[in-house]
């Protein structure tokens, strides 16, 4: 906006806009390690001496181009700026196979542009890489690279980043590791603002559920905390990416919730701003093998299904390694773009007690778009408090383990929360559960969640399918028929299994222990097993000799 003054307008005009001529002095680059492993990444720093974008976010790029050294699987990517000053830029990029790489990276802010080039060989290291579906069964995910199944056991730990010391973070990934969860939703923005669902939980110095991705006068109020969306809030991002590492370390996928609605303190619908922030999240995770894309949790409550297929789509081109993306709606029955190319698998919740005909459903439902993607509920009960509506003990460990169960047994996966209630910030202070991450040893909901990990993984489940029909009324069967039948017994029992001919080995398995306990060989074409030992749940595992 012009202004007048006693000197005129002669000196208003003797002054150029800054990004008109600004120019830094010198831009030099860093060299990447000559040698890296398969589904690490290599990152190019590029240091700008005297930096004078009016504002480096948006003023200042770095981009880069990489390919193998014979010139094929050319991938563009975009760098992403790392210091308020616009000092520091950086850009990543994983290699997706092993092979001599060569580069070219390009720094430019308006007419200024410095070019940098160089190679980098990356070798195969067997790691488990980027999480894809299978393409031979397509309900199921397996890892790029090592071409291992992954039996998706998944919880919420939603302002894991919100810890502001890193030992905390750290803690909590490896602790949730050792329990054989292997998948965590933590959002990379989303804030609450209102009571935190009633759980004992409390802001304090060393923990916070308002999110501050942009920078802010004031970050902790709640409601007007007046966020430049223009410019990022880079000790956040940077501690994110640091447990990123970590869990990348652990082979945790972190799947990265986008937003929500609490606060209702986010980018306009569609903006620049929006969009402005989607193209920093992908710039600075997407190297990360160990990710997955959440558009926003209770995402119908405020986004439309017009923005979900387009800011889907505008994820998937953006991203140079296409990891998988879905959307969270707060209904089950709300709209999931099952049929379009970016939709890696559904996402949603229902809190039910009924998880089995639930998830067979979701099934029929993707079915008849003719395009088979993995079924996942992500959240479908908080140990000690959803569903508040239901009948007392509903959100017990022991009966979200048993809606595992049933979920699992619908050839689908399943996201837990662990209980909030020893505290964050009340006493006795040792936990934060699905709000945070962190628990301690009275926490013991997972071990139950870890023998379910154990007797799927103990066979090819990917290859089984539901086949309820092969067993009498109330117990559930997956089967790969002639080959392998496993069968589950909500309350124990005797189960009658119709078989292909010929003999199996078979065994008792303990949902609620691990306990195995052999069986003798069965024959077909029809078995009825002995009585469970207990009147608690058991599964059958039955397997072609």
């Amino acid at each position: 906006m012009l202004r007048t003054c006693k000197y005129g307008l002669i000196a208003l005009l003797a002054i150029p806009p800054i990004t008109a001529t600004a120019a830094p002095a010198n831009v030099t680059f860093s060299s990447p390690e000559p040698r890296i492993n398969r589904y690490d990444f290599v990152e190019i720093t590029a240091s700008i001496q005297a930096p004078d974008a009016a504002n480096p976010f948006e003023d200042a790029s770095l981009t880069g181009v990489f390919e193998t050294a014979a010139g094929a699987n050319r991938r563009q990517v975009e760098g992403f700026c790392d210091s308020t000053d616009g000092g520091t830029f950086r850009i990543r990029f994983m290699p997706p196979e092993a092979a001599d790489y060569k580069y070219t990276v390009t720094y430019r802010q308006g007419s200024f542009e410095r070019t940098s080039q160089g190679t980098f060989r990356a070798v195969e290291a067997h790691k488990r890489g980027i999480l894809r579906v299978d393409p031979d069964y397509p309900w199921h995910f397996l890892w790029e690279g090592t071409g291992e199944h992954y039996f998706f056991n998944g919880t919420t730990a939603y302002w894991l980043v919100g810890w502001r010391d890193d030992r905390v973070i750290q803690y909590s990934l490896g602790r949730l590791h050792r329990l054989k969860v292997n998948r965590l939703r933590v959002t990379i923005a989303g804030r609450c603002a209102i009571s935190l669902y009633g759980e004992p939980v409390m802001i304090s110095n060393n923990w916070t559920c308002l999110t501050a991705a942009w920078s802010s006068p004031h970050p902790n109020d709640p409601w007007h905390p007046d966020f430049d969306y223009g410019r990022f809030n880079l000790p956040y991002w940077q501690k994110f990416e640091r447990m990123l590492r970590f869990a990348r370390g652990r082979d945790t996928i972190i799947s990265l919730v986008l937003d929500m609605n609490d606060s209702r303190v986010h980018p306009a619908a569609g903006s620049e701003d929006e969009r402005r922030f989607l193209r920093y999240a992908i710039d600075r995770f997407a190297a990360f093998s160990n990710i997955t894309w959440d558009l926003g949790d209770d995402l119908d409550s405020y986004r439309d299904e017009n923005w979900t297929h387009e800011t889907g789509a505008m994820i998937y081109n953006l991203d140079p390694y296409k990891h998988l993306a879905t959307s969270h709606p707060a209904a089950s029955n709300a709209h999931q773009d099952r049929a379009s190319s970016w939709f890696g698998f559904t996402s949603y919740q229902e809190w039910s007690r009924n998880q089995h005909p639930l998830m067979l459903e979701s099934r029929k439902l993707q079915e008849k778009t003719g395009r088979i993607i993995p079924q996942t509920n992500e959240e479908y009960g908080y140990q000690d408090h959803y569903p508040q509506w239901a009948a007392p003990g509903s959100d017990s460990a022991d009966v979200l383990r048993r809606a595992a169960w049933d979920i699992a047994m619908a050839g689908a996966y399943q996201t837990a929360g662990e209980s909030a209630r020893r505290g964050t910030n009340i006493w006795p202070d040792m936990g934060g559960g699905w709000v945070n991450g962190r628990g301690d040893d009275t926490q013991t909901m997972f071990l139950g969640y870890g023998h379910m990990v154990d007797f799927f993984t103990s066979f090819e489940w990917w290859k089984t399918s539901p086949h309820d029909e092969l067993v009498n009324a109330g117990n559930y069967c997956l089967a790969d028929p002639g080959k392998t039948y496993a069968v589950y017994l909500p309350r124990g029992g005797s189960v009658t299994i119709r078989l292909e001919s010929g003999r199996y080995r078979a065994a008792w398995f303990s949902a609620m222990t691990g306990q195995t306990i052999d069986l003798p060989a069965v024959s077909g074409p029809e078995w009825k097993s002995p009585e469970a030992p207990d009147h608690n749940d058991w599964a059958l595992l039955l397997r072609a000799e």
